[in-house]
């Protein structure tokens, strides 16, 4: 039983560290060869931040197992109504409310899932979008921002929620450590 535990935690720290390498290529071979472009354009790398700027009010802050409570992404401090974007190209898998809250959560050519809440949605299920594409207008009510407007951002891989400031090169990787082996102070 000790040894199925250990395989699995080493698993889960394999995925991560993939996972993370998975997006930050991208973001770091964007960042070495910059081209210019027009003010009116939309801009050409991967990942937008869906609200303007990366204001961030409330970090990344998963729970330590996967069933309990914890922030699974991240809250962007934005005007209520304010347009919010795609910030990668994808389909949009679906775009409703849940939990009395409207939410659009787009899965990406990479095996990447965004999500966006509270938003009213533009778009709905099979839509394929853009990188910067409006997707829904910012709405107020999201629980981890008590007294403003703030847009929810999470992103998966498969069932493991990952640090959506990863994809602006701004996210923090964690590693840690071995199983069976103490930890350094």
């Amino acid at each position: 039983m000790r040894q199925l535990h250990n395989a699995m935690i080493i698993s889960l720290i394999t995925a991560s560290l993939l996972a993370a390498a998975a997006i930050l290529t991208p973001t770091i071979a964007k960042a070495e060869s910059p081209a210019p472009e027009p003010a009116d354009a939309p801009a050409s790398g991967p990942w937008r931040s869906p609200v303007g700027g990366l204001d961030l009010l409330t970090r990344f802050d998963p729970p330590p197992q996967p069933w309990l409570a914890g922030h699974r992404g991240v809250d962007l401090a934005a005007g209520t109504g304010l347009p919010v974007t795609a910030a990668g190209p994808g389909t949009v898998v679906f775009a409703d409310d849940l939990a009395g809250r409207g939410v659009v959560s787009i899965v990406h050519d990479n095996g990447l899932r965004t999500t966006y809440e509270p938003v009213e949605p533009l778009v709905a299920a099979g839509d394929t979008v853009t990188a910067g594409q409006t997707i829904g207008h910012l709405e107020t009510g999201h629980a981890s921002c008590p007294g403003q407007t703030c847009l929810h951002l999470g992103l998966k891989r498969g069932p493991l929620y990952l640090d959506p400031m990863l994809l602006f090169g701004m996210g923090k990787v964690r590693l840690l450590p071995r199983p069976g082996k103490p930890e350094a102070n």
